[in-house]
Formats: structure tokens, C-alpha cells, sequence
């Protein structure tokens, strides 16, 4: 057989379920790591429940996805994640879902791993949305997302280290209401509300005069919104 036949034949069986995204949808891809509890707990040993040296990883990785290639408008880093929202009319790779999900794997990975100095990895999925509202549904989502984790967080790792185990100390938070999460930690001095808003909400990038800058000082709620909606169009 010809190897133009062969390559013919054989490449049906890497295409024959290539989706792409159709014109006119938002894509967002979600990025997260892989292992990232075993590797922040036992390997790289940052500081429970947050450390800035690696808040600075993740806002690194982000940078570079932003700057790999692909047309981002706003990319969005909290815990081990990562959100970009690319430009409506972005055409990379025929918008193939596979090309995005294994590029941006594996540049998020790479990109990481080197700033680590240890092997770290992440994975990736994409979201398809449909018009503006929903995209500012979908960044909103990760920000509440990132507000949650964070107070659990912070009670957790509190109780933690009065020597509460950890089964027990998951179950007594699943009995707590925010207000009593609040009330927690404001009985052993800390004012949740006081915190660095990047613990509570995230930290977005974007770029202003062609330069990706990250925002540690995010607003919250409809302010967000706002917020979002004001980079769907920037240049």
C-alpha cells in the first residue's frame, strides 16, 4: 500500500470524533491540577491554607496561556485552576475541541513544572456558552466557587491545627452555616472580611497597553458581573 493511501486510511481512526466548537460560541477552558493536595501538601510543602508562593505558580501559568498562541481576553486563577475566556471569533485549530484541551494540558503543565521544579500536571475542559450572560454566569460561578473554598478553608485548616483530626473536623464543618463559619473563625481572632481578597475571590488577569497584569483586588457580586462583561470586548 501507498503511504498516501495508508496515511488516508489510517488517519480516520485519530479524526472520526474530532467536535469543534461552532461559530458564534464563547469557548472557556477549565484547567486544573492533577495530584495538586499530594503535591502542595508533601512535595512542595506550601503553607496550609494559602501561600503566595503559590498564588505566583498559578498566576505564572496563567500569564503564559495568555501568551501562547491563543487570543485570550481574561483568564481567572483560584486554588490549583484556571479559567481563560478566548475571543469570540478565535479560529485556532478550527476551534478542534481536542487541539485546545491537549495544548493548553500540556503548556499549563509544562509551564508549571519548570517554575516548580517538580513534575506537576494539569487537565483541561472546555465550556461552550452561548451568549454574554452566561459567560458572566460562568466566571461569577468560579468566583463563589472560590469564596466557599476559601472559608472552608480557612476553618478547616484553623481546627486543624488545635489538633481537631481530619474526618472529624470535615464533619463537624458540614454542620456549619456560613454565618457559623463566620462566627468561627471571629472567635479566635480573625475577621474573615479582613483577609486578602485574593483568598477570597481569585485573582484575574487581563491585559491593559498589551501587557498581562493580574488582579489581586477582584470585585465582588454584581460589581463582578460588570466587571466581566467590560472584557468581553476589550482589545
Amino acid at each position: 500500500m501507498k503511504f498516501d493511501d495508508l496515511d488516508k486510511q489510517m488517519r480516520v481512526y485519530e479524526t472520526s470524533h474530532d467536535h469543534r466548537v461552532l461559530p458564534g460560541l464563547w469557548i472557556a477552558a477549565r484547567l486544573d491540577g492533577r495530584n495538586f493536595t499530594r503535591l502542595c501538601r508533601d512535595r512542595a510543602r506550601f503553607q496550609a491554607p494559602f501561600d503566595e508562593r503559590f498564588r505566583d505558580l498559578m498566576i505564572a501559568a496563567a500569564a503564559h496561556l495568555m501568551d501562547c498562541g491563543f487570543k485570550v481576553l481574561y483568564a481567572y486563577t483560584q486554588s490549583d485552576e484556571i479559567s481563560l475566556l478566548f475571543d469570540r471569533e478565535i479560529d485556532l485549530f478550527g476551534r478542534k475541541t481536542r487541539k485546545y484541551n491537549s495544548i493548553l494540558a500540556g503548556e499549563a503543565s509544562a509551564k508549571f513544572s519548570l517554575l516548580l521544579g517538580d513534575v506537576a500536571a494539569f487537565d483541561c475542559r472546555l465550556s461552550q456558552l452561548p451568549n454574554e450572560e452566561t459567560v458572566i454566569d460562568y466566571f461569577r460561578w468560579r468566583a463563589e466557587d472560590a469564596h466557599r473554598n476559601s472559608l472552608n478553608a480557612h476553618c478547616y485548616w484553623l481546627l486543624r491545627k488545635e489538633n481537631m483530626g481530619a474526618e472529624e473536623t470535615a464533619r463537624f464543618l458540614e454542620r456549619k452555616t456560613v454565618a457559623e463559619k463566620n462566627e468561627l473563625l471571629f472567635s479566635r481572632g480573625i475577621n474573615y472580611n479582613d483577609l486578602p481578597a485574593w483568598q477570597k475571590r481569585g485573582t484575574g488577569l487581563y491585559r491593559i497597553d498589551g501587557k498581562i497584569q493580574a488582579d489581586c483586588d477582584l470585585p465582588f457580586g454584581d460589581a463582578y458581573g460588570d466587571f466581566i462583561r467590560r472584557k468581553l470586548y476589550e482589545p
